[in-house]
């Protein structure tokens, strides 16, 4: 079943000991008399191939003269029904059958048009147009042209043709070309070249133009997705989204189309049906990898908690297994993991979302505030311009300024007149950098209870220059050392970590292949991930993993997780998760992902304040604080392409009044 060569990844298999007649008495006998055996009928044919099942059709015609799949219909209802009809349909019928649907009737279900043309291979368009033509009677590009329109019905007929170069041989000169021509027929243009989009991104090979992305990620400093969101709009800009992610990585697009179909109120079962039945003798064992290393929960487990009854047992059997339980790390998602850590070695530059103000004069913002806050009332409105529309520096010297102007102290002023989220956030920003991470450091280790994933946030993404203004900072302010408070405070593996990091001696070289091999070595053997076990005690190995996560240089280290998928298959962050616990795992966690990608990790924080019932504000207000002049503009960026909406949406319908006038500016734009 699967192309020479090449391990089959689907979930399910051609059945040993099959008998067309005998599976075709067995549904027979499931649906005759009053009732039908529902469970019969779904442990058959889920346990099927598709070409099996085609064989049980013809069967069942010849020993009965009737119709399976009319009988099917006849006898199951609802979801369950048309799950098990899709699978009595060979692949290219079933796609036909979900295209019809699609451009049937009143509006057009793009996402459906989109998600097949987008994935498919040449084959499979060339059987779907064949399909469509045998069982409609009708040609699918004129009725996919008359039932859209323009850009987006251009690319679907270039992908129409399935004439996509399947040339593994790569001209590196035609590489750097295509980036080029993309670069400059978008975000380099006014307006945009749609034209060239669709030529190159509708022909070149698969493996032609992830070379492209990696180019095109080098010369123009964000990924190719990026530039699409910006340039292009609509159902367009979506089915070119599809065709990038396809190119990348099949399994984790499909991956994210399901988890999409399950998440939050209602499922999209369409979507869900679609997938797990076109998915389920091709890649869905790639697809569930991807799924549990991405989502941190399996596929199985998601189907179980979203789905109910036959219908419910009928995806679980497609599905094949539970990673939950199984624990393991395959090929797909590592090849997956590994391509992140070449993207993560990239330059690409940081920009924060607060600029230093033109014609800046601080004597002049210093009477603004001042007049702001005196008399009856406060005017927060001209405090909010004021203020995040500085920079830090020019925000000290407006500090300055007010206590030489009227002798009287802006941050205590501003206390007295500001109160709630508002008051935090300006405050807040009136701080330096050092001094705002050491008040947020002393308020996690003071009073009872500790807040470890404010001292892991910190400690875990700062470099040398910014822990060594903190150490400062915080002596100055609270005349303690931070290592002190950080061991007095703290215990054991965790404790050790803090300190390590706390000292800001973080090597800031670049990779050394060599030692990144024998670095990788010891990871995996910590990780109990290694062929052969060490000489070394288990405390040696702790020690020198703590040594290498706390101290190596980040180029060096991401050569280091590289290596380490080689050795083990394993992406490090997954198999850190897996064996670790607590706050170590948390804080070793935070380390890979700021090595990974940091503008990334500051998203999946800023994400996680605001999703679901209540905003963790104390989070929001630190990030935004922290990262407005850094990599704001950056974070802006991962956080749409991980969670589909804006930074400035998700603020807009998440906080309220000043607080969010304040957040908004900070943020800096609507993407």
């Amino acid at each position: 079943m699967a192309p020479q060569g090449k391990v089959y990844r689907g979930s399910v298999k051609d059945f040993p000991g099959f008998d067309a007649n005998q599976d075709a008495e067995a549904l027979y006998n499931a649906m005759k008399g009053f009732g039908s055996d529902k469970e019969a009928i779904l442990d058959l044919i889920t346990s099927r191939s598709n070409k099996q099942r085609v064989e049980i059709c013809q069967a069942y015609k010849s020993l009965y003269g009737k119709d399976l799949i009319a009988d099917l219909k006849y006898e199951l209802t609802g979801k369950f029904e048309r799950l098990i009809v899709s699978l009595m349909r060979p692949p290219a019928y079933g796609d036909a059958k979900e295209i019809k649907d699609a451009i049937s009737g009143v509006g057009t279900d793009e996402k459906c048009l989109i998600e097949i043309l987008a994935s498919r291979t040449n084959q499979e368009i060339h059987d779907l147009v064949a399909a469509y033509k045998d069982a409609y009677e009708r040609d699918l590009e004129a009725d996919i042209v008359g039932d859209t329109s323009g850009h987006f019905k251009k690319m679907l007929v270039v992908l129409l043709q399935g004439a996509r170069e399947e040339d593994d041989v790569v001209s590196e000169d035609l590489v750097q070309q295509d980036a080029k021509d993309l670069l400059e027929a978008g975000e380099l243009k006014w307006g945009t070249d749609e034209a060239q989009f669709i030529y190159i991104l509708g022909r070149r090979s698969r493996q032609h133009l992830r070379l492209v992305f990696d180019e095109y990620l080098k010369i123009a400093g964000k990924p190719i997705e990026r530039s699409i969101r910006g340039e292009l709009s609509g159902d367009f800009e979506k089915l070119m989204l599809a065709v990038v992610k396809c190119i990348r990585s099949k399994a984790e697009y499909f991956a994210e189309r399901l988890y999409k179909a399950m998440k939050g109120l209602g499922t999209r079962d369409n979507t869900l049906i679609r997938i797990m039945v076109s998915r389920s003798e091709i890649d869905m064992l790639d697809i569930r990898e991807v799924f549990r290393t991405k989502y941190e929960k399996s596929l199985y487990n998601m189907i179980k908690e979203d789905t109910s009854g036959e219908y419910k047992k009928a995806l679980l059997k497609l599905c094949g297994g539970d990673d939950d339980a199984a624990g393991e790390f395959f090929p797909e998602a590592a090849q997956v993991a590994y391509r992140m850590w070449e993207l993560s070695a990239v330059k690409v530059e940081l920009r924060g979302t607060v600029q230093p103000a033109g014609d800046f004069n601080d004597d002049g913002d210093a009477q603004v505030l001042r007049k702001a806050m005196k008399g009856l009332g406060t005017d927060e409105g001209a405090i909010i311009e004021v203020v995040t529309k500085r920079s830090n520096a020019q925000r000290q010297q407006i500090l300055k300024a007010y206590k030489a102007h009227y002798g009287r102290d802006l941050m205590a002023d501003l206390k007295s007149e500001l109160s709630g989220s508002l008051a935090k956030l300006i405050l807040g920003l009136m701080l330096t950098p050092a001094q705002y991470d050491a008040k947020q450091l002393r308020k996690a280790v003071e009073g009872a209870g500790t807040d470890e994933s404010v001292l892991i946030e910190i400690m875990a993404t700062r470099n040398n220059q910014e822990i060594r203004a903190i150490n400062e900072a915080y002596q100055e302010a609270y005349h303690k050392s931070l290592e002190d408070d950080l061991s007095s405070d703290t215990s054991g593996h965790f404790k050790r970590i803090l300190v390590s990091l706390a000292l800001g001696n973080r090597d800031e070289g670049p990779e050394n292949p060599t030692q990144a091999h024998e670095d990788a070595k010891v990871v995996a053997e910590t990780l109990k991930l290694a062929d052969v076990s060490s000489n070394d005690s288990s405390d040696s190995l702790e020690t020198r993993f703590l040594s290498i996560l706390c101290t190596r240089s980040y180029p060096h280290l991401r050569r280091v997780f590289q290596e380490f998928i080689k050795m083990t298959n394993h992406d490090v962050e997954h198999a850190i998760k897996k064996r670790m616990s607590g706050d170590v795992r948390d804080a070793f966690v935070a380390i890979v992902r700021s090595v990974k990608n940091k503008p990334a990790f500051f998203a999946d924080k800023l994400y996680k304040s605001m999703k679901g019932a209540g905003t963790d504000e104390r989070t929001l207000t630190r990030i935004m604080i922290s990262r407005s002049e850094i990599d704001l503009f950056n974070i802006r960026g991962e956080f749409i392409d991980l969670f589909d909406k804006s930074l400035h949406h998700m603020i807009e319908k998440d906080t309220s009044g000043d607080y969010r006038k304040a957040l908004l500016v900070l943020c800096g734009g609507e993407d």
